[in-house]
């Protein structure tokens, strides 16, 4: 599995680093920061619900 973000995208909600802080933080401007690309296969439920929630729609997974 592969993750990436849409930083321009990004509005800042947090709902990301909320739901899976191993793999999403937020920059001191509110916007996501992508911890690993390629985080643990165990981490994809969380990882998938961020993305599902994310109201930007900023966060894609791959594979």
């Amino acid at each position: 599995m592969r993750v990436s973000t849409e930083r321009d995208r990004c509005v800042g909600s947090g709902q990301c680093a909320l739901l899976s802080p191993e793999v999403f933080d937020q920059d001191a401007d509110g916007l996501v920061t992508l911890l690993s690309e390629e985080p643990a296969e165990e981490l994809r439920e969380e990882i998938v619900r961020a993305a599902d929630l994310c109201p930007s729609r900023s966060i894609r997974v791959h594979g």
